[in-house]
């Protein structure tokens, strides 16, 4: 049966979708959705794997047929007939993907308006200020002017960031934990230097309903919880309650990373970064930091751990209990403090890796070796 070459381009047309539909929506890369905004990022990242598939499926399927259908045949020494461009063809090769980048573009910032990263200023006094001069009159001054002249509606030397750390460090747990570093100013018109997700769109002008300050330092992070004297090495939170996470280091660069809530955010001596969201599932998921922070930056680990409200006040309770009794003075103390084989003896105790074995490969212990062979 001699089926028409549409018919057939149809047929390949439709399984072709149905295919990348299907990868798409069941690749299975990514870990559980455990936040709010986890379902949001997650449609996204979908989209895009379905067009992926598909433009992977036809480009390599044109590849394979050509090949096929235009092999050289046995005695066949002749040159293929000449091209010389096809304008229709060359439009719809440069349309297709710029409507395709036009449209991922569109649906990115939706995405990221809707979890609250359109909102720099969150509630900052300098939000509703006026805004400069200058940034009207140069374009793209956000990106080139410089950003250390506070804008003039805040007093000389105070500035957003400055404001935020004296009101975490306003907490004795939280001061006990961070170093009291010099803040950056805040950025002319835009109010603020470092990034942050705010709050949702239908959360937009109302306070968080619960509060973390983190710290990161070389190589842990430390979670303190205001006005409780909780100092933890583990980050409790209540699933359903929007949480702001108040976010600065005391060394380096590092950056809070949960995968299964798909966010992430920097941490950075010096400023106050901010992550608002909204725990969605009881469990207990990795914390990662996503920045290279120096030699043991890998095991720069700890957890999240998402409660019911009730196992999470019963948490808290314990906590205020330890913490008055001088049970969490151990978690606060600073990693960097320690001798590389303090450090290193838990993860090379799970490695099978002794003491003595660490002292063989040290340089200062060969030569006592050899001595006493």
């Amino acid at each position: 049966m001699n089926i028409p070459s549409s018919i057939v381009t149809m047929l390949a047309g439709i399984l072709l979708t149905l295919v990348s539909i299907w990868v798409g929506q069941n690749h299975g890369l990514l870990p559980a959705e455990a936040s709010k905004e986890a379902p949001l990022i997650d449609g996204l990242f979908n989209t895009m794997m379905t067009i992926s598939t598909g433009l992977f499926l036809l480009v390599v399927g044109v590849l394979i047929y050509s090949a096929f259908k235009f092999r050289q045949r046995p005695g066949d020494e002749a040159d293929g007939p000449p091209v010389h461009g096809n304008i229709p063809l060359e439009i719809l090769w440069t349309g297709i993907p710029a409507i395709i980048v036009l449209g991922l573009s569109i649906y990115s910032f939706e995405v990221y308006n809707a979890i609250g990263g359109l909102d720099p200023m969150g509630h900052s006094p300098i939000a509703h200020s006026k805004a400069a001069h200058q940034m009207a009159k140069m374009p793209g001054a956000a990106i080139a002017a410089t950003l250390d002249t506070p804008p003039d509606s805040i007093t000389e030397g105070q500035t957003r960031n400055q404001d935020i750390q004296d009101q975490a460090v306003q907490d004795p747990a939280t001061a006990s934990v961070r170093k009291d570093l010099p803040q950056k100013k805040d950025a002319p018109t835009l109010g603020t230097t470092s990034p942050r997700i705010g709050p949702t769109p239908e959360n937009q002008g109302m306070p968080p309903e619960f509060v973390v300050n983190a710290t990161g330092l070389q190589y842990a992070w430390i979670f303190t919880y205001p006005d409780t004297g909780i100092v933890s090495g583990e980050l409790h939170l209540p699933v359903g309650r929007e949480v702001l996470l108040n976010i600065s280091a005391n060394d380096v660069l590092h950056a809070f990373w949960v995968p299964e809530y798909r966010l992430k955010q920097d941490a950075v001596p010096g400023r106050q970064t901010e992550l608002r969201f909204t725990p969605s599932l009881v469990g207990e998921y990795p914390v990662i930091c996503a920045e290279l922070c120096g030699p043991y930056h890998g095991a720069m680990k700890t957890k999240v751990i998402a409660q019911t409200e009730a196992d999470f006040n019963a948490w808290v309770a314990e906590q205020k209990v330890a913490s008055a009794e001088g049970l969490g003075a151990a978690i606060a103390t600073n990693p960097s403090d320690r001798s590389t084989d303090e450090f290193l003896a838990p993860y090379t105790h799970e490695m099978g890796i002794h003491a003595d074995l660490l002292k063989q490969l040290h340089p200062s212990s060969e030569g006592s070796h050899s001595s006493a062979s």
